[in-house]
């Protein structure tokens, strides 16, 4: 986790945090390339993508982390490294934090409370208590799951307005993970900000995010609302010459055969008349969830590199 302090908050603009043409070179090997993005104000992010895709490089970059080989990155409207007043408002919770051997949990939401601006004390009372934290544990005794529920206890109860939380659940058992995803719900409604989740689990997030920012190989592959999204692919299902002749003119993401019938995933955007159609001729039509959507377009683009 990583916090700065800000002595004025006075950002108009609706986009709170974008990167530019953003790049990251380890030696020889491109992690991060020509990565450009906005993130706006008081919505949740779904930052996506498989482990290594390059999430935890951008966010790394983003709160002045880690320096960009290229490109540009703005933070409340000025650029963040080295540059506590852009990153004044700006929690980011990392994947597996590291703390100070002899530092316990009491220590670590103490230290949060004097350097955060916007944190609420009785919020993160509550959350310590629905995550069971033992306050006066030395968090080098904590489970990987206790640990990763504090630093989620933390970045809630920062209310920062830009907030990163980089896979934090690590660790966590379903029923805590649901916990967090109600917890931030719930607050976001009341305490509106911005935040950035970085994950692998499509699936629990799908109806929790409302933009989705998916990377893959250290580039962009996929950024829109989620709710576009959902309606932007289609999978057709019937017989094969119908099938192959409804789809003929949208690009397949996947094709799969089942005997003398077929299941076809479509990047399309169908009109009502398209599918009143389709049905007609005897196909079964249906949305691609959000999950199977990122895992076929990402297998798409393999296909095309």
């Amino acid at each position: 986790m990583s916090v700065h302090t800000l002595d004025s908050f006075d950002e108009p603009s609706s986009i709170v945090a974008s990167a530019t043409h953003l790049a990251k070179n380890f030696g020889s090997f491109t992690a991060v390339d020509d990565v450009s993005f906005e993130i706006e104000r008081n919505k949740i992010y779904g930052f996506l993508g498989r482990n290594g895709a390059g999430k935890t490089t951008v966010m790394q970059m983003m709160t002045a982390q880690m320096r960009q080989s290229a490109g540009d990155i703005s933070v409340f409207g000025q650029r963040p490294w080295e540059n506590p007043h852009a990153l004044g408002h700006v929690c980011f919770v990392k994947e597996s934090q590291k703390y100070p051997d002899d530092l316990k949990v009491k220590h670590a939401v103490s230290h949060a409370s004097h350097v955060l601006p916007h944190w609420d004390g009785d919020f993160a009372a509550e959350l310590l208590r629905d995550f069971d934290l033992p306050l006066g544990r030395k968090i080098k005794k904590l489970s990987r799951g206790m640990t990763s529920a504090l630093g989620i206890v933390i970045g809630l109860a920062s209310r920062a307005p830009l907030t990163f939380f980089d896979e934090p659940y690590l660790g966590l058992d379903a029923v805590s993970r649901h916990l967090f995803y109600d917890r931030l719900l719930a607050d976001y409604a009341e305490h509106p900000r911005t935040v950035v989740l970085s994950t692998h689990l499509i699936d629990e997030v799908s109806d929790l995010i409302e933009h989705v920012i998916l990377i893959d190989k250290g580039r962009i592959v996929l950024d829109d609302e989620s709710d576009t999204l959902r309606e932007s692919a289609f999978e057709i299902t019937g017989p094969a010459p119908a099938v192959d002749a409804f789809t003929a003119a949208h690009r397949t993401l996947h094709r799969s055969a089942l005997g003398p019938s077929v299941r076809t995933t479509i990047d399309a955007r169908l009109t009502a008349q398209q599918r009143s159609d389709g049905r007609a001729a005897g196909l079964t039509i249906e949305a691609v969830p959000l999950q199977q959507l990122i895992i076929e377009r990402t297998t798409a683009e393999e296909a095309l590199s």
